[in-house]
């Protein structure tokens, strides 16, 4: 990042006018990601209801139109109230260069769960769990996934915009995410991404409702200096080029771990943050240390993905050290997404199986995770 030294006195000096207190970690850890991870999937659980043979863009019709949805008050609404967001130091700012939090969901896969976009989901989202943002988890190639973006590029897309376009109208913020889980190194599929990076990056050029997250968990031993920070320096300047002001957030190496890698060789770019995940019943005090002396050392993190449970996203929850990590991301102003915006009977999932995709849920319909994180965001 541009002058990334020089902006640490700025991130201290910021730091007091906030509330003080106070990750997923695989390095000498069984919990790897991988054929039991929470995000692996057979074809099977595609939803019947795909979206992929449709064109139905009646939510929000139009990109270009910015018209807010009638339950919006524009006064209040997040992108209205807050606009452009940008990096300061360590800190997420708004339009007011204040400091300013993301909190919301994580899709699951798009295309195993098209249903969960809709515009009464995220309205729910917005207004009754009091999230401000979306993360749309749009896989790259995985396990033999006929639906996802290297097997079906115009629907991936097609069913991405919808996600974006349904934010734009309920004046949220949107985070497109290159889901590159498998292959683990971004580098493979580089040229797939500067084609789509451009074209996503021109179609939503200026629109303040947009984050790009450029490579979601690098792994299987994708070093920052060797994979991610080559295919970041080549990415990152093809949206630049169509949209300049936007913030981009860099996934780290070990399923974005290693957060410190990346602060010992910055990216010379400005408006970058760096991804960190956990789930919280594997990552606890030594990820979370990690967390706080990279931010105390200047780093901008974002955890674009945790969960409450464990790295494999079944066995039980475990609110208490969840509780751990959500006092520490907020006493930093870290912002975060919750994995995951599905009824998959998976304990990450939100909503139970009879749950249903189309909002209102009551807390029936809502997993144990479900409810918990719900409460946790209407706290605020």
């Amino acid at each position: 990042m541009k002058k990334f030294c020089g902006k640490i006195a700025l991130a201290v000096f910021m730091s007091i006018t906030l509330l003080c207190g106070c990750t997923r970690e695989f390095k000498g850890n069984s919990n790897n990601f991988g054929s039991n991870s929470s995000e692996s999937f057979n074809n099977s659980e595609i939803s019947s209801e795909s979206y992929f043979n449709s064109s139905d863009t009646s939510d929000t019709e139009q990109s270009g139109d910015e018209s807010n949805s009638s339950d919006n008050n524009t006064a209040t609404t997040p992108v209205s109230a807050h606009g452009q967001l940008s990096v300061s130091g360590t800190y997420l700012v708004d339009k007011n260069n204040q400091p300013y939090q993301l909190r919301g969901m994580s899709t699951h896969g798009l295309t195993w769960f098209p249903d969960f976009v809709n515009e009464q989901a995220f309205l729910t989202l917005r207004d009754d769990w009091n999230t401000n943002v979306v993360r749309l988890a749009m896989y790259v190639d995985e396990w033999n996934n006929g639906q996802c973006y290297m097997n079906n590029k115009q629907g991936s897309r097609d069913l991405l915009e919808k996600g974006v376009e349904l934010c734009i109208k309920l004046d949220m913020y949107a985070i497109i995410d290159w889901h590159v889980l498998n292959p683990g190194d971004p580098l493979k599929y580089t040229n797939e991404a500067t084609e789509f990076f451009d074209y996503i990056s021109k179609k939503y050029a200026g629109r303040p409702n947009v984050i790009y997250e450029i490579c979601n968990e690098p792994n299987s031993g994708a070093s920052w200096d060797g994979n991610v920070k080559p295919y970041a320096e080549k990415i990152i300047p093809v949206i630049r080029a169509n949209d300049p002001d936007a913030v981009i957030i860099v996934g780290t190496p070990t399923w974005s771990q290693d957060i410190d890698q990346a602060l010992a060789n910055p990216l010379n770019f400005d408006n970058v943050m760096y991804a960190l995940h956990f789930y919280a019943d594997t990552h606890r005090d030594d990820l979370r240390n990690r967390l706080q002396n990279c931010v105390n050392a200047g780093l901008p993190v974002f955890v674009s993905e945790f969960g409450c449970c464990d790295a494999s996203g079944g066995g039980g929850n475990n609110f208490a050290e969840t509780t751990k990590w959500l006092d520490l991301l907020d006493s930093l102003n870290v912002s975060y997404c919750n994995w995951a915006l599905a009824n998959k009977n998976e304990t990450c999932c939100a909503i139970t199986g009879s749950g249903g995709a189309n909002g209102n849920w009551t807390d029936d319909q809502l997993s144990e995770s479900g409810k918990w994180i719900r409460n946790r965001f209407k706290s605020y």
